[in-house]
């Protein structure tokens, strides 16, 4: 088969790249697979994955500047066979070339800055829901070849997510008051007895209840998805990510990802400003368990619709990032916790994973000692980018979500 790499332009904002068209069957069905968002950092590891398992893969991305810079190209840690399409999933007839001929669709392609989305609310809703939107509508009354749909949905749809009161059990506090955080009272409290509460393990049953704009979108692609496709026959999954980090994430992106956003500033000597009192904490999964967990979805044989958490069962506090990424680094900057809160931040959430480990037979591989070091040696690696980290707390600032 001879591969051709090549960019063939059909028009302004489209081009495509042809990769090798070589076609596996499993179980006796050939199995093409469609990426929206495959440019992007996990986007462009599955679909290299994949790759190397023998499936045919097409991807769709924009090459956002937001993530990819500025006069972005198709990356170049993409595998060549991949077949690469511009276009934007707010646009139908990107989707329709993207679906031709495909088996199974993984919807990642998302807008994802927690604190951006408070104020991009239409870009946000547009691209993350209306993008959804379009997918469905075209499976549900247009002639196609979808046999299974996942997408990425986040832990950001549980807003805090599960904690244990001593008097009433599990329960599931909503946003915390501007008040309180003022007062420097970062701590979660009961929602019946106004106790505090000690954060446990959040199930994929728990109470939605989002926080911010970029949760709300997340819940609704998720439930576009489930449920249509329920009704039309196609099984479909839901991953509710945690917190993904590893070698290829956007280092230039200042709206999305702390691990980037500190590695940036420690690389720079510059100070770092740690918020609240620095013991928030997040569910970090290494970007290799977030691929196989979307492979286990892929080649499960089980008919189902069902939402699924990804993570590492595991919590790590925000001022251990910070110190841990300086070790990697062997550099030391200044950083002040200065008890600055961001609106439509939680303070805690980690995934119970038993769900997950018993309908998909996977478990997470990777702990966050062993993750933030391959990360550091590849960061070590990339160029020093442009810091945008200030000007993005600017905007959260003017518009009063920087408190």
């Amino acid at each position: 088969m001879i591969k051709v790499g090549a960019i063939l332009t059909d028009r302004l904002s489209h081009c495509v790249r042809i990769g090798a068209s070589n076609q596996i069957k499993i179980g006796g069905k050939i199995m093409n697979i469609f990426v929206a968002g495959g440019a992007g950092f996990i986007g462009s590891h599955l679909a290299n994955e994949l790759i190397k398992r023998g499936y045919t893969v097409r991807v769709l991305d924009n090459l956002s500047e937001q993530v990819h810079g500025k006069n972005a190209k198709i990356p170049a840690e993409l595998d060549e066979r991949v077949e690469f399409i511009l276009g934007d999933v707010r646009n139908t007839e990107d989707w329709r070339k993207a679906l031709s001929g495909m088996d199974v669709v993984v919807h990642l392609a998302a807008e994802t800055g927690t604190g951006q989305s408070m104020y991009e609310v239409y870009h946000y809703t547009d691209t993350n829901i209306g993008g959804t939107a379009k997918l469905i509508d075209i499976l549900t009354n247009e002639k196609h070849s979808i046999k299974k749909v996942l997408v990425a949905s986040s832990r950001a749809i549980y807003g805090e997510g599960a904690y244990n009161c001593l008097k009433h059990g599990i329960v599931y506090p909503e946003f915390r008051t501007e008040e309180d955080l003022e007062a420097k009272d970062f701590g979660m409290k009961c929602p019946i007895c106004g106790e505090s509460v000690s954060v446990v393990a959040t199930k994929e049953d728990a109470l939605l209840h989002p926080v911010s704009v970029y949760g709300i979108t997340k819940q609704v692609q998720e439930e576009l998805v489930l449920t249509l496709c329920k009704n039309l026959g196609i099984p479909a999954l839901a991953y509710r990510f945690q917190n993904v980090y590893g070698p290829g994430q956007s280092l230039s992106n200042p709206y999305t990802g702390i691990l980037s956003i500190f590695s940036t500033r420690i690389r720079q000597g510059k100070d770092i400003n740690i918020f609240e009192d620095g013991q928030e904490s997040r569910d970090f999964v290494y970007i290799d368990d977030i691929v196989a967990a979307l492979i286990a979805g892929i080649e499960s044989d089980r008919y189902m619709h069902e939402s699924f958490n990804v993570g590492t069962g595991k919590m790590v506090t925000v001022e251990t990032v910070v110190n841990e990424l300086m070790r990697c680094y062997k550099k030391t900057v200044p950083v002040h916790i200065s008890g600055m809160f961001r609106v439509g931040d939680i303070r805690n959430n980690y995934a119970d994973m038993t769900k997950t480990e018993k309908l998909l037979g996977f478990r997470t591989k990777v702990d966050f000692s062993e993750g933030i070091e391959k990360f550091a040696d590849w960061v070590c690696g990339q160029d020093m980018n442009l810091d945008g980290y200030e000007r993005s707390l600017n905007e959260l600032k003017e518009r009063g979500l920087l408190k």
